[in-house]
């Protein structure tokens, strides 16, 4: 008889469907699997075979066929390894699955069950397609029980899901449970801790308040790393939306270990050695989310910005502007999220002096351009706000804190976003042109920033992000409209003298 169970198989955050048929029939003894499986897929059939019999089970004396159905979908993943036992013993038993059950797992060769990735994933899917009953490894079991409405059933090993099958030992289910947000918790980076520095702190309430990008360019030792730092202490926490999908791309990573919902705003920091499928996503197969999908809905974090790989950089406009990646290899097309706020920090030179008042550049004229031309136009435009930062007297280090707290600041971080989204359902750094017209109009002060945005050269990208930051100085302000000391400042954050691209 054919036996066939419901699995599901990942694209990126999409799931689809997969129908796993096993049949057990007169001929020559073979384990057979068809339906356009990778490697990793092609194994399972060792780990089928010894966890059924480590099992307690029969394992068929027969000419046994795997199909992985559709078989035009690239199958790929340890996860099958669970539905394809489950297959073979009821064909053996000669009767169907209950109905809208689903199974996703891999197998130890003694018959326990192992944790996969990207059940998160598989069981939001699933649940769309009417499945009720989903049986996962163990540890998956806390993140399939965040999708409402689905009975998940914790499997320890293969013979406790035969028993369940069978009608001897029900499988207990995991209770749904939507974790409660925490109270504010206590900040590792306070920016009460920043010396000096105040139009670099302004930036940072500024890029938070409106989720613009930010650059930090300053000798070392400046702090631009610890004001990077303390970027996510004043941000808000994460809401149950964008938790979710930051869990879901730790899901489909691998990385939950059991803690199903964080809602602390992820901070991301790879080093500049990082390749371009590293920061951006890819890799064999079904390209994996990269470093800017870690980030989203948090904070990246690029340090020695000019050192990175130049095709890593250039790579990085789409996401910068459309707050998603859309990848395209062989296996498929798939889409990320990437709606993060890119601090990044630079040094003016290769050995970082240039322009400091007390060491002298020992970098010559053609290697300090060879440098500054690693940073090109078309990237920096799409950086909002650029800030020089330079280091703090040392006698200010050994003084006491005299600068506002992150709890402070969050505040007015926490309100100004408020105010943005209930006026237009977005940030206004992802406010496009249509949008800032109609929520942020630029009235009398118009003429203003036109004559300064042409005096200095400004792109049309460069005149809207001018326009979106002078909007996001009155929310801080509660101002219902856009003023003139709004557009100065605004402009002032676009320190290069030109922004052609």
């Amino acid at each position: 008889m054919v036996a066939s169970v419901v699995s599901c198989l990942l694209r990126g955050l999409e799931g689809r469907l997969v129908e796993i048929q096993a049949d057990a029939s007169v001929g020559k003894n073979g384990f057979f699997l068809v339906g356009l499986a990778d490697a990793s897929v092609k194994e399972a059939r060792e780990r089928v075979r010894s966890a059924i019999r480590n099992s307690g089970l029969e394992f068929p004396k027969q000419r046994l066929t795997v199909n992985l159905a559709p078989a035009v979908l690239h199958k790929e993943g340890s996860g099958f390894d669970l539905p394809m036992a489950v297959a073979i013993a009821l064909s053996l038993a000669g009767r169907p699955p209950p109905e809208g059950t689903a199974f996703l797992g891999e197998l130890a060769l003694d018959g326990s069950v192992r944790a996969v990735p990207g059940v998160l994933i598989a069981a939001q899917a699933l649940a769309a397609q009417g499945v009720e009953d989903l049986f996962v490894p163990e540890g998956n079991a806390a993140e399939a029980a965040l999708v409402d409405g689905l009975v998940v059933r914790p499997c320890p090993d293969l013979a406790a899901v035969m028993r369940h099958l069978n009608g001897q030992t029900a499988l207990p289910a995991q209770a749904w449970a939507l974790p409660e947000p925490p109270g504010e918790a206590p900040v590792d980076d306070d920016l009460a801790e920043v010396h000096g520095q105040e139009a670099a702190r302004r930036a940072l309430e500024v890029a938070a308040a409106g989720g613009h990008h930010l650059l930090l360019s300053g000798p070392p030792g400046a702090g631009k790393t610890m004001l990077a730092r303390c970027l996510p202490g004043i941000l808000p926490p994460l809401t149950l939306e964008e938790a979710m999908e930051v869990a879901r791309i730790s899901s489909i990573l691998g990385e939950l270990d059991g803690v199903p919902l964080r809602w602390t705003r992820p901070f991301r920091s790879p080093h500049h050695g990082v390749s371009t499928s590293g920061l951006i996503g890819g890799g064999a197969g079904v390209a994996r989310p990269g470093e800017i999908s870690r980030a989203s809905g948090g904070v990246l974090f690029l340090d020695e910005l000019a050192e990175f790989n130049p095709a890593a950089l250039q790579a990085l406009r789409q996401p910068l502007e459309q707050g998603r990646v859309t990848i395209t290899r062989t296996a498929g097309t798939v889409t990320y999220p990437a709606r993060f706020i890119l601090v990044a920090a630079t040094n003016p030179c290769p050995c970082g002096w240039a322009g400091d008042h007390l060491r002298r550049c020992r970098c010559s004229p053609g290697v300090l351009d060879l440098y500054q031309r690693a940073l090109s136009g078309p990237l920096l435009d799409r950086i909002d706000l650029r800030v020089n930062v330079t280091r703090p007297p040392l006698q200010a280090l050994s003084s006491e804190p005299a600068g506002e707290s992150s709890a402070v600041v969050r505040q007015r971080v926490v309100a100004a976003r408020g105010r943005q989204l209930a006026r237009q359902g977005c940030l206004n750094g992802a406010l496009r042109p249509a949008g800032l017209r109609a929520h942020a109009p630029l009235g009398s002060v118009r003429p203003l920033l036109e004559r300064w945005a042409s005096e200095r050269g400004l792109t049309a990208r460069g005149f809207h992000r001018s326009w979106r930051v002078a909007r996001t100085l009155a929310d801080l302000e509660e101002a219902p409209a856009i003023a003139e000391r709004h557009v100065l400042e605004a402009l002032g954050y676009r320190l290069d003298t030109s922004d052609a691209a």
